[in-house]
């Protein structure tokens, strides 16, 4: 699965204000609640409930929140870069600055596993994450993820 099948620009924030791992978690249902037309409270609570087992935040800054949809037939992404890092609760203990969200149908879990391995790998280079902390707009920040 591509990334710009899933990514869409209008899922894709800049130097957004968020002071917390909650209102973060918050900012990710509603987005998706636009693109979906399903209850951002639901979603919040997915996310909330797949944190409850364990943090997403898989350290070096970086945090893949994901969850399970029940009413989708499609995956949907969303990026977000914090203006300033919060706490996450990481598995190195360092605050998260950039969150790769995705969400996925109940019936996509095999694929959904692929992507959000592809998305840890790619968060995983350097020159992508320099990249993506340097970006000053949604667009730039859409254009260095998806066209790597």
């Amino acid at each position: 699965m591509q990334l710009s099948e899933i990514l869409t620009l209008n899922c894709t924030k800049s130097a957004v204000q968020c002071t917390s791992k909650k209102r973060a978690l918050e900012m990710i249902s509603e987005i998706v609640a636009e693109q979906t037309g399903q209850s951002s409270n639901v979603l919040f609570e997915c996310m909330l409930s797949r944190e409850k087992m364990g943090s997403t935040g898989i350290g070096n800054g970086i945090a893949i929140p994901h969850a399970r949809m029940q009413s989708s037939d499609k995956a949907i992404a969303v990026l977000l870069q914090c203006e300033s890092p919060i706490e996450f609760d990481a598995i190195d203990n360092r605050p998260v600055d950039l969150l790769f969200a995705l969400l996925v149908p109940d019936a996509q879990c095999k694929e959904h596993l692929k992507t959000l391995s592809s998305m840890a790998e790619r968060l995983n280079n350097k020159q992508v994450l320099k990249q993506l902390r340097k970006a000053q707009t949604d667009q730039e920040l859409y254009d260095i993820m998806v066209n790597q």
